[in-house]
């Protein structure tokens, strides 16, 4: 009798081991694969272009379709599955645009998983990093051909990162005022440890 209830109730500690399972598991694996193929696909194509194709124009066609499926995915599919973000331009009646960030309300274990958030921050943060590379390689080997794909993978995945940035963070004022707190804590920390070691 003693047994089955230990097997039936959990113990201290199980229902946080159970939390941070549920956590970690990818609800969105589809999602997930294709906020990842497009971006991966784009720059394999791009890498890998000179050694199995001679046209130019079938591979830039190849990565310009391959950026523009990502960035259509991650604008409007995987930013909002698995993050909660969106963000999108709206024209008022006077013909102002204005750009509209959102993000969910509501955090609740069930609706966010860090496994797919991890997938997420870290293929929109990587990705542009390598087109920055790509630009800087294009210009000092003089594949000036090659220029314009490579500044439209930058531009592309630049503006997904900038919209979810501003998503999380909030408004211009809000980013600032958070990277003022962050360095003014990181000043504040450095002094208190100075004065602590006498």
């Amino acid at each position: 009798m003693l047994g089955q209830d230990s097997h039936d109730a959990l113990l201290f500690g199980e229902e946080e081991d159970n939390l941070r399972l549920k956590k970690s598991k990818i609800r969105h694996p589809l999602v997930s694969f294709f906020h990842l193929f497009f971006r991966t696909s784009a720059i394999l194509v791009y890498l890998l272009c000179d050694i199995f194709s001679s046209s130019f124009i079938a591979c830039m066609v190849t990565i310009i379709l391959l950026l523009s499926c990502d960035f259509w995915t991650v604008k409007n599919l995987s930013g909002r599955l698995l993050v909660g973000l969106r963000w999108w331009n709206q024209v008022d009646e006077d013909g102002k645009s204005h750009w509209v960030f959102e993000s969910k309300k509501t955090h609740s274990v069930d609706t966010n998983s860090t496994a797919e958030s991890r997938i997420f921050w870290l293929g929109l943060i990587v990705c542009p990093i390598l087109w920055i590379i790509f630009v800087f390689s294009t210009i000092f080997s003089f594949k000036i051909k090659w220029l314009a794909v490579v500044i439209m993978g930058l531009v592309l995945q630049w503006a997904n990162l900038y919209g979810y940035v501003r998503c999380k963070v909030g408004g211009k004022s809000n980013l600032r005022n958070m990277a003022t707190n962050y360095f003014g804590l990181r000043i504040l920390k450095e002094a208190m440890k100075k004065t602590e070691e006498p």
